[in-house]
């Protein structure tokens, strides 16, 4: 029984393992809305080494790493962490886009 038990827990651990879970940064763009609860995707905001350097706009967030906050009809829902996130993310004034 617990041979069995053992045995499960290995598989499902490995093909967990094996399941693609990066998500693709360079679609990460457009008008974004900071949640508490229930976002997209979890983000850490970090100062060096980030998968997508962000740079927050007024108009036209139309290219990677380009974001413009909204309260309202986002086209991401993100929340800040402090870890395990699904990327990490570094503001920029120029040059935002994956790294």
């Amino acid at each position: 029984m617990l041979k069995s038990v053992f045995l499960s827990l290995l598989v499902f651990g490995a093909s967990a393992a094996w399941a693609d879970t990066t998500v693709d940064v360079s679609k990460i763009y457009g008008k974004i809305q900071f949640v508490d609860s229930f976002p997209d995707y979890k983000v850490q905001v970090v100062d060096s080494f980030p998968d997508l350097k962000v740079q927050q706009v007024d108009s036209f967030p139309d290219s990677p790493g380009k974001w413009k906050t909204v309260d309202s009809f986002p086209d991401y829902k993100i929340q800040i962490v402090d870890s395990f996130p699904d990327f990490k993310i570094q503001y920029v004034d120029s040059f935002p886009g994956p790294n």
